[in-house]
């Protein structure tokens, strides 16, 4: 298994370099043909989020469904896909960033109850508290 670092992610998803954006495809179907899987990390989809949204400017819903796209694909593996989707669901949703719903969902399933944050947006999440 080999790891996918967000700047392939994000040639393949903006396409906005187009010899960079070639090579990752290529990359990413040999992979595939060799019956290899390509993980992807909880770091790499914060990152990812975070430059869709921050650098591309894209909207919550598109991020998602990209997102969602990696966590459900059968040739990427991402640790607890079921955490990535809840977290999704409270990212689309809610006022916070996906890192903040994926440390809770992360969180929630190493059997903690809350998460302590100073953010005020999360506090209107009833997983959230003040510390």
């Amino acid at each position: 298994m080999i790891a996918v670092d967000t700047n392939v992610l994000v040639r393949l998803v903006v396409e906005d370099d187009k010899a960079q954006t070639d090579r990752a495809a290529k990359f990413i179907e040999k992979t595939i043909r060799r019956g290899e899987s390509l993980y992807v990390s909880d770091i790499v989809l914060c990152e990812l989020v975070w430059v869709l949204d921050r650098v591309y400017h894209r909207p919550r819903k598109d991020i998602v469904f990209v997102v969602g796209q990696i966590a459900s694909s059968e040739h990427l593996a991402v640790d607890d896909a079921p955490s990535v989707v809840d977290a999704l669901q409270s990212y689309v949703n809610e006022a916070g960033d996906f890192a903040d719903y994926l440390i809770l969902e992360r969180a929630l399933s190493a059997g903690c109850q809350k998460v302590a944050t100073f953010d005020r947006a999360l506090l209107k999440h009833p997983k959230f508290v003040a510390p």
